[in-house]
């Protein structure tokens, strides 16, 4: 028997396999849709980064058996999320992969968004939206793990195998926005601080604003409180397990 998990505060979830099979999206309502289009034009007008790529949502999640979860998968445009603008509209929830990137003396890394972003100044950890499968591949355990290791590189600098990544837990936070956490091998301060300033440099050189503007070595919960600006939701209680795990 099947048990859908309730939405309360932040969610962590222990998980030992994730199950994962393709929905469909629900249909839109056409004043819905209508809506959604003059909301996400707006936020474009606001912020021209922003673009209309594909991403995956959560269907669903449920717990099939002990640290067994069941993730249903919608494809869907960034576009699609402008609903929780749309009175009386349902948007389904986000779905991303993060990393936790300890040192070797049991800090983990923090980021910041850079102003350009859906979310400046807020600190999260390295990470974005699930993006869907290539026409032949598959969207599984995988092809998440690497979808992880390829935001690594991308925002950190830091090239880690997939294979080395371990699916650690499962958050559900803000607007049922589920996140999937992969623990990353501990890595020198030095080398991170290092590899951070070279990929930054990387995309000014290439004409492009990072997409992380700052980094920051946590111990404690009580140590991002000296971190000025927003936080994601799932980032105190991340921090939090993890110390209590060393």
């Amino acid at each position: 028997m099947t048990e859908t998990l309730p939405p309360v505060g932040v969610d962590l979830l222990d998980v030992e396999r994730l199950l994962l099979t393709e929905a469909a999206e629900p249909p839109l309502p056409p004043d819905d849709a209508e809506a959604r289009d003059r909301a996400w034009d707006m936020a474009v007008r606001a912020n021209p980064t922003l673009f209309d790529g594909p991403v995956v949502a959560c269907g669903g999640l449920e717990q099939t058996g002990p640290c067994i979860l069941h993730l249903s998968w919608v494809r869907v445009t960034y576009r699609h999320y402008a609903l929780r603008r749309v009175p009386g509209a349902t948007a389904l929830p986000s779905l991303f992969v993060n990393v936790v990137q300890p040192t070797g003396d049991g800090r983990v890394l923090a980021a910041r968004m850079s102003p350009s972003t859906a979310a400046p100044g807020r600190w999260q950890l390295p990470g974005g939206s699930v993006e869907p499968p290539q026409d032949g591949a598959v969207l599984d355990e995988s092809a998440l793990a690497g979808q992880a290791a390829r935001e690594l590189a991308e925002e950190l600098g830091i090239s880690t195998v997939p294979g080395d990544l371990k699916l650690w837990v499962v958050t559900r936070g803000e607007n049922g926005s589920v996140g999937l956490t992969y623990l990353a091998p501990a890595l020198p301060e030095a080398t991170l601080r290092a590899a951070f300033t070279a990929a930054a440099a990387a995309e000014r050189t290439a004409g492009r604003e990072p997409e992380l503007d700052d980094i920051a070595l946590v111990r404690s919960p009580d140590q991002l409180a000296a971190l000025t600006g927003p936080h994601a939701d799932y980032l105190k209680p991340i921090v939090r397990r993890f110390a209590g795990s060393r």
